[in-house]
């Protein structure tokens, strides 16, 4: 458990992560400070400021994360993704507060034939990954007490995200298309916030990769899900040039877990469990 004198504090609250996050700090007893807009803005170095304070664990959820957008809105998400997050540093430096910064798959291009370690070559192929990987740049340095959590194909009951979007289209009745070029984890928010609570007490101090255990295509992922829920749905496979979109997606998002796992002290649950759960509570 953390010290009396020491508090969490919670940038981007409200958002999928942040919400799991705060529900589970209260569950372990933590004290939390949870932040998000409107009142607060993380690209406000005063409001940024009264957030840091010394001997504070500040957790980082807050980002602009809508990848389609972000190709003509670079300039906000890099404020948000990057510039934000590199203050946050420079003030935690000089406070000695510990920062928990929350990236993403995003930062690779996806075209390795293998799981992503935290150690690969990092190469983003769209705005939102760019300024996610210069958001870590900026992090590590301010020379902060850091730890970079990257989390990959999330889904959570606050915001929007592959699952709900999925379902909502299902309604329509029209035939879906889905890619089966695309691999990676179904990653419950729940389960990120497990671990980031668990790191909690003492953070290690680097980048990790955390995401569900094994790996399945966007298609399979959709399979899955309408499998569980029993709707019939006209569903097919396609391939991600099938779609014009604004930001080109990295093929395979597949992580290594194995260096977070050890500090956990525990194996990640497959993504197949948690995501029946997920079903189950919509």
């Amino acid at each position: 458990m953390t010290s009396a004198n020491t508090q969490v504090v919670v940038l981007g609250a409200r958002g999928m992560l942040g919400t799991d996050l705060a529900a589970i700090l209260a569950q372990k007893g933590f004290e939390a400070h949870l932040l998000d807009l409107p009142e607060f803005d993380i690209t406000d170095t005063q409001l940024l400021k009264e957030a840091v304070a010394p001997g504070n664990t500040i957790v980082n959820c807050a980002a602009y994360t809508n990848v389609e957008k972000a190709e003509s809105e670079p300039d906000l998400a890099y404020r948000v993704n990057a510039e934000a997050v590199g203050e946050l540093g420079r003030l935690a430096a000089a406070a000695g507060a510990r920062v928990i910064h929350i990236s993403t798959d995003f930062v690779f291009d996806g075209k390795s034939d293998r799981p992503y370690t935290e150690t690969d070559p990092t190469n983003p192929i769209n705005v939102y990954g760019k300024s996610k990987l210069d958001g870590e740049k900026l992090l590590a340095q301010t020379r902060c007490r850091f730890c970079i959590i990257r989390i990959e194909w999330t889904y959570g009951s606050a915001g929007n995200n592959f699952v709900k979007k999925l379902i909502e289209r299902a309604k329509s009745g029209r035939p879906l298309k889905v890619v089966n070029d695309q691999v990676g984890s179904p990653t419950a928010t729940t389960k990120a916030a497990e671990a980031i609570c668990k790191l909690l007490p003492d953070p290690p101090e680097g980048i990790f990769h955390f995401a569900a255990a094994g790996y399945v295509s966007r298609y399979e992922m959709a399979r899955f899900i309408f499998d569980k829920l029993g709707p019939t749905v006209d569903l097919t496979p396609c391939k991600s040039n099938d779609f014009q979109t604004a930001a080109v997606r990295p093929l395979n998002s597949c992580f290594n877990c194995s260096k977070i796992e050890t500090l956990l002290g525990e194996p990640i649950k497959n993504w197949k469990e948690p995501l029946e759960n997920f079903l189950e509570q919509l």
